[in-house]
């Protein structure tokens, strides 16, 4: 039988008013097979990155087994390269890539699901979930308009001084709750500053690019700060007790990093960054206004009819303070995903969030896309496929001298902030965290040190619209082009990895002893 027959037995299957029906009585037969093959060739082009990578990846398990790496090995690091290009094309819905990295282990490593499920949910990951729960009970809160009276009250009206306060708060703001749930938050800020000044984008157009980029960088360069500021931290804390620490030997204790240790390290860098933020800003993009009176006055017109704060603010404030209490304080006896979780559940039980919203606003598919990779990280691990990069990568730096010491911390920081513009910060970690902590036992060097030279190079993320959420939000916001991101990205990129080098140098060595 012929496909048009069959095109044709199907047609006669369908109602009078089926679409295909209508098709084929108009134009024929022929045209609809056209129509057809048109529909199959822009459904692989679609996919054309997920064949690809399908394809890479059954090359890479076919060809020869390198000297030194175990076929488990093979197999991580194959499913780790076709994680890789799959997080960076999206060919397919990105916990997709979750659940593949999931059933591969089970089909090509001969794990039992049970065990693999067992790598799924660590307290890194309930870190990550409670975190995203809490940031959608805060933002419910609608604080924007009094978080910029606020700022102008601290700062006055002079344009730079209401920049570096922008970052000030976002910053701060972001390193407890994530710079996401920040820049969404204070996005509605920086507008509001920029219309009440102007209702032409055109004469506010590089005001508005530094309030917006105060916003996303400050929010960038905080998100470091704490473990809470990002799941790269969680992550990277998760990694460090899984391949160092020993119940058994008190001495691997110092890779136990609990919330006051992450801060004593990150915090410091964070807050040193901020003053080269906004210099950095208002030397690429000079604002067409110094002073914004005229703003200034419309927004306080409008807290006053708003009026006071509801209880329901104050009590939010108050229950996120304890909570942050317990992350200090209480993360080392039961974890700090165990007190996210339960934070999120009093805002529950307060009332002062539904379910219906965290349940709408919480990304699911990226708690389980962070879990599935870092349960590959923790394969990349037992095989021994992490070890043998770190040692084919430091052999190939031996000969440029960057096999140790600032050589080798340069270059990981750029490895870091090639990755992260690509991906997902978290992504980003939980790629290169396996490899990046067997290349320091390899070389000799901290894994404390050169775990936080990857956690906060994936900051770095300041070139592209996508390389941060940060970022893509305050782009959505229309005043912003995807230029403006290259021009002033190199520059933050510098400064960065020149504060985090010296702080590497000379502040974090007093810390590991």
């Amino acid at each position: 039988m012929t496909t048009v027959n069959l095109v044709k037995d199907s047609l006669r299957a369908h109602e009078p008013d089926d679409p295909w029906s209508i098709v084929a009585r108009r134009r024929g037969y022929q045209h609809l097979l056209v129509v057809r093959s048109q529909i199959n060739f822009y459904y692989f082009w679609e996919k054309r990155w997920f064949f690809v990578a399908m394809a890479v990846g059954l090359a890479l398990l076919t060809m020869p087994q390198p000297d030194g790496l175990t076929r488990e090995g093979q197999i991580v690091l194959t499913m780790s390269v076709v994680a890789t290009i799959l997080f960076v094309t999206e060919p397919v819905p990105l916990p997709t890539v979750a659940l593949l990295i999931i059933v591969g282990q089970v089909f090509l490593l001969g794990l039992e699901s049970t065990s693999v499920a067992k790598t799924l949910m660590t307290d890194s990951v309930l870190f990550i979930m409670g975190s995203l729960m809490l940031a959608v009970a805060v933002v419910k809160q609608k604080l924007d308009k009094r978080i910029a009276w606020l700022i102008v009250r601290v700062t006055g009206t002079r344009t730079s001084r209401i920049c570096f306060g922008i970052s000030l708060v976002s910053g701060v703001l972001a390193s407890f709750v994530g710079e996401h749930t920040v820049a969404a938050m204070m996005l509605p800020v920086g507008i509001t500053l920029i219309t009440l000044t102007s209702k032409d984008p055109k004469k506010v157009r590089c005001l508005a690019a530094v309030l917006l980029f105060s916003i996303s960088y400050g929010c960038s360069v905080a998100g470091i700060g704490t473990p809470s500021g990002g799941a790269r931290n969680a992550i990277m804390i998760g990694y460090w007790k899984e391949f160092f620490y020993d119940p058994l030997n008190p001495e691997t204790r110092k890779f136990l990093i609990d919330y006051v240790s992450w801060m004593a390290y990150a915090y410091p860098v964070f807050l040193i960054q901020l003053p080269f933020v906004t210099f950095i800003l208002l030397k690429t993009f000079k604002p067409e206004y110094r002073h914004l009176n005229r703003a200034v006055a419309k927004l306080r017109q409008q807290i006053i009819i708003e009026g006071p704060m509801r209880p329901s603010g104050w009590l939010a404030i108050g229950i996120f303070g304890l909570i942050l209490v317990g992350w200090i304080f209480l993360s080392s006896d039961f974890g700090m995903g165990t007190i996210a979780v339960t934070g999120a559940a009093i805002f529950l039980i307060a009332g002062l969030v539904k379910w219906d919203d965290v349940n709408s606003g919480v990304n699911w598919g990226v708690v389980l896309l962070y879990a599935s990779a870092i349960s590959l990280g923790v394969q990349m691990k037992d095989t021994g496929a992490a070890q043998w990069i770190a040692e084919t990568f430091l052999a190939v730096l031996a000969p440029l001298g960057a096999d140790a010491g600032i050589g080798l911390w340069a270059a990981v920081s750029a490895l870091t902030t090639i990755v992260t513009n690509t991906m997902s910060n978290g992504a980003a970690v939980a790629v290169l965290g396996p490899i990046v902590l067997k290349m320091a036992v390899v070389a000799g060097e901290s894994p404390i040190v050169l775990g936080f030279i990857t956690a906060v190079s994936s900051a770095f993320a300041y070139l592209t619209v996508v390389g941060t959420p940060a970022c893509t939000i305050v782009y959505a916001s229309g005043y912003l082009k995807t230029t403006d991101f290259l021009v002033v990205g190199w520059r933050m990129v510098v400064m960065s990895i020149i504060m985090m080098m010296l702080a590497a140098t000379f502040y974090w060595p007093l810390l590991a002893n």
